[in-house]
């Protein structure tokens, strides 16, 4: 099955914690909706964003076709640190909390 160019979204995000201590990388395809069940995450989430307390968006990527965006998230979960603050700092230099720019 084809999609049509320009109908679907797909987002590749950073999170961090308060402490901007931790980062992770996650996939959706609406970033104001994932943003909610980070910071609501379930009673007793053993989720990694739940147990660090990620819930501010650092950086995001937006991309139409699923795959792409798939490959993308796969590669970031790979580089290391450094790498990952190198990436956001390229449109985040200051490590601001993006949330309220959703």
């Amino acid at each position: 099955m084809q999609h049509t160019l320009g109908t679907h979204n797909y987002y590749v995000y950073i999170l961090t914690n308060k402490a901007r201590s931790v980062l992770y990388i996650g996939f959706t395809t609406d970033l104001k909706e994932r943003l909610y069940y980070h910071e609501n995450p379930e009673p007793h989430s053993k989720a990694f964003t739940a147990k660090y307390k990620c819930c501010y968006y650092l950086y995001w990527e937006h991309y139409q076709d699923v795959q792409i965006a798939i490959d993308r998230e796969t590669q970031l979960k790979k580089w290391n640190r450094k790498k990952k603050e190198d990436l956001i700092k390229t449109v985040n230099p200051e490590f601001r909390f993006l949330n309220n720019e959703i």
